[in-house]
């Protein structure tokens, strides 16, 4: 005996996408003020209650370089592309510490707004991405700082400057990349807040902000163009004494970055709408 259509029950599954759709993009531009809300709330608790307050994205990078000059500059007396020292490790040091700040940031953004995820529906990729965006405000201050820093020391910054731009493109995708796997992968795993921080520390050193790559002997130089700040570093600094080259190392940088950023955003996208069960 046949059962009537209209007394079929049908059932309806959704299920987190397994791939990038044009959708999940479009809803994050409907989404974009929410993203700058996010943003410039994470600016205002950043030093809010702090004594100097933005001050701070002054005192990291200059204290640091006080330390490499002393061990790396003097005492291990790195090479410094013809660049005072002190110069050779602030260039560095001005996009590390954007892309510390913001992967430190990202990574815990999801557990941190776990309260926000609960409550109502909005593309998760925002959170970690306004955590990836809210640094560029120090890394601002930290750019003039180190233009005061040339003028100090004599020499005038190249126009060729307007390069910065790109290779700050470059770093935000590097960033963004790290934290949407950081994010979404600390979500289910929670001790990987515990192992960043000694991540963190081992890619200082495995990046050239105390060192020139030059120091790197030739036939390991394409094993170390694949940690996408080597490229970002070198062109950065460049961009600020002169042109910079289009080298093998960029390439592969690049390429590194952009694998990073696609499976990042496709990994992201498939287990967030699992993301509030695991909260």
């Amino acid at each position: 005996m046949s059962v009537p259509a209209a007394e079929v029950q049908r059932e309806t599954v959704i299920e987190p996408a397994s791939r990038i759709a044009p959708r999940d993009v479009a809803d994050v531009w409907e989404y974009r003020e929410l993203l700058w809300f996010l943003i410039w709330r994470d600016v205002k608790v950043r030093y809010k209650q702090t004594v100097i307050g933005a001050a701070w994205a002054l005192i990291q990078p200059v204290a640091t370089t006080v330390v490499f000059s002393m061990s790396f500059g003097r005492i291990g007396n790195m090479p410094s592309e013809g660049l005072p020292y002190p110069l050779f490790a602030l260039a560095g040091l001005v996009p590390w510490s954007y892309f510390s700040a913001a992967v430190g940031a990202g990574s815990s953004a999801l557990i941190a707004n776990q309260q926000l995820i609960n409550k109502v529906y909005f593309p998760r990729v925002i959170i970690p991405l306004a955590s990836v965006l809210t640094p560029l405000v120090d890394f601002a201050i930290g750019l003039v700082l180190l233009v005061v820093a040339f003028l100090w020391f004599g020499i005038v910054p190249s126009l060729h400057m307007i390069w910065i731009a790109v290779f700050m493109v470059l770093a935000i995708a590097t960033a963004a990349a790290v934290s949407l796997w950081v994010s979404a992968l600390s979500v289910r795993y929670r001790d990987i807040r515990y192992v960043l921080p000694f991540v963190t520390q081992f890619w200082l050193f495995a990046s050239p902000v105390a060192y020139p790559s030059s120091v790197i002997a030739p036939r390991w130089r394409e094993w170390f163009a694949l940690n996408p700040l080597a490229g970002v570093i070198e062109g950065f600094r460049s961009a600020i004494v002169g042109a910079p080259a289009v080298t093998p190392m960029l390439w592969l940088s690049s390429i590194t970055v952009a694998l990073l950023f696609v499976s990042g955003l496709a990994y992201f996208f498939r287990v967030q709408g699992t993301l509030a069960d695991r909260l």
